[in-house]
């Protein structure tokens, strides 16, 4: 095990979180009519992938070289600086019966509120304690995930805002100002678009597969309404995109608008979806992958933020690989090399696209950075991320 840097990274877990239960369901739909139970497998948002990543950790003894600990589930007041009162009274409500559905796709049983708080906790106090310098830099275990939740509904999974919870929750406390969120979920992060889209001081950057999740939602055009315009920026990416598109949509959009946005933090949404075989999407990455997009993001969070970096996780539903992916980041925020050896990376390398296809890709990226340039047209052009 190899070390590199110093101050020891914050780790955000609680076993509670994997206790969440989304029900039975084929891919993403509930079981029943003519979708019959699948043996050995239920809802793809299971909490295998997390303890399995977590497991991973332990015995790779990177655990022990981080700074673990659980977190106060967020408070009421937390959720209504994000969350409408009536969608609150809604989910406890729901949450202290026998639970339900509290948008599309949003799935939750009895308690589901209270570990969706402490979910959304985690990843509270993680921005928390970075921010105070208690940790150069943390990654917080959320689950369930956030970043599809709308103020008035769930949706994808997704039953809290954690990321905008942690967000308000350091602004109000810590005076935060400028915040730059980068979701390289493969599914576009359209709730904390929504959230932030008229707003300057967070900067939301969004790479994920084009129409995958939610459908006909993360265009390019939408950058953002009033103040928030120029502050939203969607990099869409053709299925079947790997390692090289990723890295180049990383080095040509995301790493120069962060260097023109200058947040005091960057927060990271990190789902691990885009990895090869993810049942959810067709994206072709690995854990090399994500260990280079978080080496990027941390190099740059050293340069304008004075290291001040938090990766929460979102989605991941490949049980055999998440794990990997999972710990290369965390590898990475730590500067710890273990000694693991992803069995699976040599294959998804030698399976990935070839020049012929990463040639039309990088175009793509390469037309999306173009249409980010063009003048815009609403107020606030001077502040934004355009020069």
């Amino acid at each position: 095990m190899r070390e590199c840097g110093g101050g020891r990274t914050g780790f955000y877990h609680d076993e509670l979180c994997l206790w969440h239960s989304t029900g039975e369901a084929v891919l993403f739909l509930p079981v029943g009519g003519w979708l019959q139970p699948l043996a050995g497998a239920g809802h793809p948002e299971s909490p295998e992938s997390k303890r399995r990543l977590k497991s991973l950790l332990d015995v790779s003894g990177l655990t022990a070289r981080l700074a673990v600990s659980s977190a106060d589930p967020a408070t009421v007041d937390d959720l209504q600086r994000v969350h409408t009162d009536e969608y609150i009274r809604r989910f406890q409500a729901l949450s202290a019966g026998r639970g339900g559905e509290i948008g599309p796709e949003a799935l939750f049983s009895r308690g589901g509120f209270d570990i969706a708080s402490l979910s959304a906790g985690l990843a509270k106090q993680a921005v928390l304690d970075v921010l105070d310098g208690k940790h150069p830099n943390a990654f917080a275990l959320s689950r369930p995930p956030g970043h599809h939740c709308l103020p008035d509904t769930g949706m994808g999974f997704c039953l809290l805002a954690n990321i905008p919870i942690a967000i308000e929750a350091a602004k109000a406390s810590r005076g935060l100002g400028k915040v730059a969120v980068i979701d390289w979920d493969v599914h576009h992060g359209n709730g904390t678009q929504h959230i932030y889209y008229e707003r300057a001081d967070v900067l939301t950057i969004s790479l994920h597969q084009e129409n995958c999740f939610p459908v006909d939602s993360g265009a390019v055009t939408e950058r953002g309404d009033g103040p928030g315009r120029g502050f939203n920026i969607n990099v869409p990416l053709p299925p079947g995109s790997g390692h090289d598109t990723y890295l180049h949509a990383m080095r040509a959009i995301v790493i120069p608008a962060l260097e023109r946005f200058r947040p005091e933090l960057i927060v990271v949404a990190s789902g691990l979806d885009a990895n090869a075989v993810d049942p959810l999407a067709r994206q072709l990455l690995h854990a090399g992958s994500f260990r280079e997009m978080t080496r990027l993001v941390r190099q740059a969070a050293d340069g304008l933020c004075g290291g001040r970096l938090v990766v929460v996780h979102e989605g991941g539903y490949a049980e055999s690989t998440v794990p990997f992916c999972g710990l290369a980041v965390v590898e990475t925020l730590s500067g710890i090399r273990t000694d693991v050896v992803d069995p699976f990376e040599q294959t998804f390398i030698a399976q990935q696209p070839t020049a012929r296809v990463l040639e039309y890709q990088r175009a793509i990226v390469d037309d999306i950075a173009r249409a980010l340039h063009a003048p815009l047209t609403a107020t606030n052009r001077e502040d934004g991320i355009h020069p």
